[in-house]
């Protein structure tokens, strides 16, 4: 009997297993193709967006845009100031020769 048993278990596990299965799809994209039900829609286009989305996005704009001219500004600003600092640097610099040369002068006349 148990004999009988194993064998109905082995004999249905090499049915199964035996069996003719479907073939696998070789073409894959075919089935996995999906199709969309959708069309690009322009934002600022009439009736895409409300009154009030659009004026916030104008706002938004102008304030990108006013920002960026005060950074440009200030560089400005900037530069300039770095250039007076640099022309009263050379100055002081011309005048420090001067003296030097004045200074060095009487000394190289007394010695002769």
């Amino acid at each position: 009997m148990k004999n009988l048993f194993f064998s109905a278990i082995v004999l249905s596990a090499a049915v199964i297993s035996c069996s003719k299965r479907e073939p696998v799809a070789d073409n894959n994209a075919q089935e996995l193709k999906l199709h969309y039900d959708t069309t690009a829609i322009d934002s600022f286009s009439p009736g895409a967006t409300s009154v009030d989305i659009a004026r916030q996005i104008r706002m938004s704009s102008q304030k990108y845009q006013d920002s960026i001219k005060e950074v440009l500004k200030l560089q400005e600003e900037e530069k300039r100031i770095k250039e007076e600092v640099e022309k009263e640097n050379k100055k002081k610099a011309e005048t420090e020769k001067k003296e030097k040369a004045t200074q060095n002068q009487p000394a190289d006349t007394k010695q002769e």
